[in-house]
């Protein structure tokens, strides 16, 4: 599937195993241990709860991924429950990790060594007991990348599988979050072609592969799996009306209101950072009760997106504001981390585990820095990328370039798709820093060594010309 004029010094052999990969891969072997004991069996939240009501029942909705959902029910016969799901997530975390430091440990026994650590830094390691979602997804690409990676040093036999199974969790990533969309084009134009990075190629392809990504969905949500169609695709037009009526001080929803439901739908009702505060949280669950008010409903119609046309045309200032306002509170604001109020029940036992505590100790700690900030990683991510572009034309250096690239533009997605700001939607972001940032270092410690090379073979055959 690569172009074969693309090649890489180790590329061209497989070398044994040296000493730094055989660190490496034991590093990573320990912190596959220490998560399993730290985690074991995984903390369901909320959401997963549905996901896995549905998978029992075999009846899936699109709120949540249905994919997700059909995944669990195939893997659950392993350890029912979270357990099974905790296990897959923690397992694909830890191999792309291990393939990493195993790439590494050919060039570098340290950066070996220190790649498994990176792995285990807040926020990354936080994540891997939460059966979420978003976890699963960033996970599943973040692998979807690494065997990207690796397939750029493997011979074409084995080269062409890795590349079609890395398109193929490109695709169910896409499946797990489909607001990924916008940015699974960038991703799977590299697993494509992963031994260097072109942006002239991912320009060509990115429309189309956007276009086979955004059919792909519902022909698998609602022609495979048959899932319901629940609309939440309108959740961001409530959010946007409700938006749009804060800043505009006028009421944008196609429904009349009484003088106090306005007053609060101007006033209090607007919180950028979740939507849901129109449907469960007091004092403004009148406004989705209206919406979907079985006699006259207006969620999941067309009437919704009429409105929010209009609203956007007629306030498009106000709109700007309410989106650059989510966007501060998701980049730059305290959000929810970790699901701190579900094992705070007292009949949940998982936040009282002797090995969990102490990482929830440190969670209150960091929660409130920076370090929890989407803002730092985004930063990271556009570093990472641009620290790498002067080895674009090496596997490492296309690896580095892809996923923070892709990162961004997950990331600055939710200017236009969010509708709540809790950090684990910038979870993706994390792992592509880390692993970009691994990938950088060694495709410019490869750059180096090849421009020194260059350079002394230059200088030899200068000496060796005839002089005249």
């Amino acid at each position: 599937m690569a172009a074969v004029e693309d090649s890489d010094p180790i590329a061209a052999k497989a070398p044994a195993l040296s000493r730094g990969a055989w660190l490496g891969l034991l590093t990573t072997a320990a912190g596959y241990a220490l998560t399993v004991l730290v985690f074991y069996p995984g903390y369901s939240t909320v959401d997963a709860r549905y996901v896995y009501a549905d998978a029992m029942a075999w009846r899936f909705g699109d709120w949540q991924s249905p994919t997700m959902g059909a995944l669990w029910r195939f893997i659950d016969p392993i350890a029912p429950g979270a357990a099974s799901m905790f296990l897959l997530t923690t397992s694909l975390y830890w191999v792309a990790f291990g393939m990493l430091a195993l790439l590494a440990g050919r060039r570098s026994p340290w950066l070996a060594f220190a790649t498994p650590l990176v792995a285990l830094m807040p926020p990354a390691f936080f994540f891997l007991g939460m059966v979420w979602r978003d976890v699963l997804f960033a996970v599943v690409w973040l692998t979807a990348a690494v065997l990207a990676f690796f397939a750029a040093a493997r011979t074409e036999r084995l080269r062409a599988p890795l590349q079609v199974l890395a398109l193929l969790l490109v695709a169910f990533g896409v499946l797990l979050r489909p607001n990924a969309v916008l940015a699974a084009p960038i991703l799977a134009v590299y697993a494509i072609w992963p031994t260097r990075f072109d942006v002239k190629r991912t320009a060509i392809a990115f429309i189309p592969a956007l276009l086979l990504f955004c059919a792909f969905i519902p022909f698998i949500y609602y022609e495979v799996l048959r899932a319901e169609r629940q609309n939440p695709q309108h959740s961001i037009l409530v959010f946007d009306l409700g938006g749009i009526t804060h800043f505009a001080r006028e009421n944008q929803f196609p429904a009349a209101w009484s003088a106090d439901e306005t007053e609060l739908l101007t006033s209090k009702c607007y919180n950028p950072v979740r939507w849901d505060t129109y449907w469960h949280v007091a004092p403004c669950p009148f406004v989705m009760r209206r919406l979907e008010r079985p006699d006259d409903l207006i969620f999941g119609t067309p009437r919704l997106l009429e409105a929010w046309s209009h609203a956007v045309a007629a306030h498009p200032l106000a709109y700007l504001r309410h989106r650059a306002t989510f966007m501060w509170q998701f980049l730059a604001r305290s959000n929810l981390v970790l699901p701190v109020w579900d094992w705070l029940d007292p009949a949940s036992g998982y936040g009282r585990s002797p090995y969990f505590t102490p990482l929830l100790a440190l969670h209150d700690a960091l929660q409130p820095t920076l370090l929890f900030r989407p803002a730092l990683w985004l930063v990271l991510a556009i570093a990472v990328g641009l620290f790498a572009w002067p080895a674009r034309t090496t596997p490492a250096g296309a690896f580095a370039i892809a996923v923070s690239a892709c990162a961004t533009v997950y990331v600055m997605s939710f200017a236009l798709l969010g509708v709540a700001a809790d950090f684990r939607y910038a979870y993706w972001c994390v792992l592509a820093t880390l692993a970009g940032g691994v990938a950088a270092i060694l495709a410019r410690r490869d750059s180096l060594a090849s421009g020194g090379q260059d350079s002394r073979v230059s200088s030899s055959a200068s000496a060796s010309a005839p002089r005249m």
